[in-house]
């Protein structure tokens, strides 16, 4: 276990902030990479993997409910030196982790072919998107005992094992990824198919990795007799995990609203939409990395009651994130089209590309410091705020958008617009509702959340 609770808080943050960022920088070069060999197959080959990824919203909502409650539980376990708690919280996570991956698997399996025929522009960008998923499903549903490990180790503060095993596994993909989508060496290409059979293998490996770290004698291992479901424990990484899981099927809301938007427009609008999401994730990576560290070390100094260090890692968050994201946004406002034309040769694809990245960088420093906001709800056992903030956003994003693309003459850009002005305003309410629970939760003598006993998770 790595002790967050003393020593300078800056130095802890950007030292894990760098094992993240490492982690995140590869997962960029996936994600590029893959994107950029998907847009050699043709664009609708990209409107269909673009619609299949959205589905990684979901995984990522369902995968967070796991990860922050075990996180911020281990942490404020580790903060207290309560070791016998967070090894009962790692081992329950590990159980809660087997429920959920299994149910997604039959979910998403029976779920594929109704949603990619909802979404597509046309019959064939729907058969490539079910083509896709035959192997992204089961790839996703391996994630979650990856996300329950990896969740566990940040919340003790060792972050370098997550870097090491997600690292390793992205390359693999991205050697995988040619070599199954075009047959190279093996003259069998599988297309669209193959990009996602390349997660998958990456995944398996990635999974037995990962279970080196938890060997008996570890401070964080596998006890048998710890598996029995204790529903009380479930509930206490669900009161926190819940709130953020739902925060980010907000997310898969919001894509559901545009691609449906977007559909009248083309399998090029849809394509050009869908490589500026990817390009936006890219430059997001820096930030979700800072957010992943500050959690931790601001969850351990709430678990050891140190209220001051927990405002110094926010105050030390915010810079860092709002200096990342403006040099980002300088970026997206000089060469929005280059960035898109990098994986599209698609005129009308690169044109919707262009004016997204334009238009929504104004909201890029907003959302970092929001990302920085959420980790710091995490951290304080309380996530219900950030969904509060999240679901106004969704709201004023979603009414409008329904309003507006039913108007004469309705254009893409207004749909733009109107997401930057909600990102505003989702960040002065998450502001007011980050300084409450401020108020609330370092209060002196105030319980830590999490604590072992009976005490309420507002």
């Amino acid at each position: 276990m790595h002790d967050l609770t003393s020593g300078s808080v800056s130095r802890h943050l950007l030292k894990t902030t760098g094992f993240m960022l490492v982690t995140m920088i590869f997962q960029t070069l996936y994600f590029l990479i893959d994107l950029y060999w998907v847009g050699r197959l043709g664009t609708t080959s990209v409107a269909g993997v673009a619609i299949a990824g959205n589905l990684t919203f979901i995984v990522l909502a369902l995968t967070q409910m796991l990860g922050v409650g075990t996180t911020t539980l281990i942490s404020h376990a580790a903060g207290r030196k309560d070791h016998a708690d967070a090894l009962i919280v790692f081992n329950q996570s590990q159980v809660l982790a087997m429920v959920v991956g299994v149910a997604f698997l039959a979910v998403g399996l029976v779920s594929a072919h109704p949603y990619t025929r909802a979404m597509s522009a046309d019959a064939e960008t729907a058969r490539l998107a079910n083509s896709y998923l035959a192997w992204y499903v089961p790839a996703m549903a391996l994630q979650f005992a990856m996300v329950a490990m990896g969740s566990a180790l940040r919340g003790v503060g060792n972050f370098k094992p997550g870097m090491v095993v997600s690292t390793a596994t992205v390359v693999l993909n991205m050697l995988l990824a040619p070599v199954l989508i075009f047959g190279w060496g093996t003259g069998r290409p599988l297309g669209v198919a193959g990009a996602a059979m390349s997660t998958f293998v990456s995944v398996v490996v990635g999974l037995v990795w990962f279970l080196y770290y938890f060997k008996p004698g570890a401070y964080l291992h596998f006890v048998v007799a710890d598996w029995k479901p204790k529903f009380g424990m479930w509930k206490r990484m669900l009161a926190v995990g819940l709130p953020a899981g739902f925060e980010f099927a907000l997310m898969a809301v919001y894509l559901v609203i545009v691609y449906s938007v977007t559909r009248p427009f083309g399998a090029a609008a849809q394509a050009g939409f869908g490589i500026g999401q990817r390009v936006i994730q890219a430059g997001f990576m820096p930030i979700v990395a800072l957010g992943f560290a500050v959690a931790p070390v601001a969850g351990q100094n709430v678990g050891a009651r140190l209220p001051e260090r927990v405002r110094a890692t926010y105050k030390d968050a915010v810079v860092m994130a709002t200096v990342g994201m403006a040099v980002f946004a300088l970026l997206c406002h000089i060469a929005p089209a280059a960035l898109i034309g990098v994986f599209s040769k698609d005129p009308a694809a690169i044109s919707v590309g262009d004016e997204y990245l334009r238009i929504v960088s104004w909201n890029y420093v907003a959302s970092g410091i929001l990302f920085v906001n959420s980790s710091m709800f995490q951290a304080l056992g309380n996530t219900i705020p950030s969904v509060i903030a999240s679901v106004i956003r969704i709201i004023l994003v979603g009414v409008p958008a329904v309003i507006i693309s039913r108007m004469p003459g309705f254009q893409l850009t207004w749909l733009w617009y109107v997401a930057v002005g909600a990102v505003l305003v989702q960040l002065v309410l998450s502001l007011l509702l980050l300084q409450r629970e401020f108020r609330k939760r370092l209060a002196s003598g105030a319980p830590a959340v999490g604590s072992t006993g009976a005490e309420a998770i507002a």
